[in-house]
């Protein structure tokens, strides 16, 4: 089989629930060893494309491939390289932490019970091992759901919301846990996660849904450009306003936005300058700031809306 450096490949993929197309054309090529952060509103339709990758639904329309994968036969082969927390597993409540990962290790079929230590020592609760899942905290209960999805040693890990609920010191730590898999076993992690301020501190890549279909994928590079330090103006005549800056200051770097905004990217030091050139020109100036979006930000003006991501 040809050797890929593409661990999942989408191509037009498609998935309709009664009236409601949950998957509208979705084209998606996540590369060996990133963090595609998955970033969407409820219903944007994240869950769907992971339940398809997982094997958890059926698409009606489109292709994907998993590490170069491309008939059903091999894609199945494909998923025992892929971990996943979709939902928070199901343990047994008076059985410990290592029982429950021996029990789904033999479930599995996961050849030698080392992978159980290893998992527990991974996700830092070797030492609760033997402690019984009913008295584990939420940020516990998280990891161990993490620690079932690493036994098999995947190549790739699909988590829908695996933060979610957990407390900042919870968040945390799982995040440290996501980014030494990463960077030590090049483990390609796509994740999703209603809080995008840590999306913005793990992932290398975003790919921002919105009504069922991929209006933008970004590297993290790219965005980190996108949402550069800015000043951000509010004036009566926008359009008027940023030829004044053209003429009189030579402001070039600038865009005019919705709601008689404009977000200047140069020019930074000099707010004082650019107030005055205003007022002397009779603008009506109505606030000036400055700015740094983040990726909340930048998401809700990407599609517009709510806060609820």
């Amino acid at each position: 089989m040809t050797m890929s450096n593409h661990v999942i490949e989408v191509r037009n993929l498609n998935k309709r629930y009664g009236h409601v197309q949950a998957l509208k054309n979705v084209n998606l090529t996540v590369p060996r060893g990133q963090i595609y952060g998955l970033v969407g509103k409820n219903g944007a339709g994240k869950t769907t494309l992971m339940r398809v990758l997982t094997n958890q639904t059926f698409a009606d329309q489109g292709e994907v491939a998993l590490f170069g994968a491309h008939t059903e036969h091999d894609i199945n082969k494909m998923r025992r390289r892929v971990g996943t927390i979709i939902e928070i597993p199901s343990f047994y409540a008076f059985m410990t932490a290592r029982e429950n990962l021996e029990f789904y290790r033999r479930q599995r079929g996961i050849a030698g019970s080392d992978c159980v230590d290893e998992a527990l020592a991974t996700v830092e609760l070797l030492d609760a091992g033997n402690k019984k899942f009913k008295n584990f905290s939420l940020g516990m209960k998280q990891r161990m759901g993490l620690a079932l999805a690493i036994m098999n040693h995947p190549d790739m890990l699909i988590l829908d919301e695996p933060v979610n609920g957990l407390d900042p010191e919870g968040i945390v730590q799982f995040r440290n846990i996501l980014l030494k898999l990463n960077r030590e076993q090049q483990v390609t992690i796509l994740i999703s996660s209603h809080i995008l301020a840590e999306l913005q501190n793990l992932a290398t890549h975003y790919t921002f849904m919105h009504n069922g279909a991929i209006v933008q994928d970004v590297s993290e590079k790219e965005l980190s450009a996108m949402c550069q330090e800015h000043l951000e103006i509010v004036v009566d005549e926008p359009e008027k306003a940023a030829t004044l800056l053209e003429q009189l200051a030579g402001c070039v770097s600038y865009e005019v936005l919705p709601g008689n905004m404009i977000r200047i990217y140069e020019m930074l030091d000099e707010p004082d300058v650019i107030a005055q050139i205003l007022i002397e020109n009779h603008i009506r100036l109505y606030s000036l700031k400055q700015n740094r979006m983040n990726l909340e930000d930048y998401f809700i003006d990407l599609v517009g809306g709510g806060k609820n991501a």
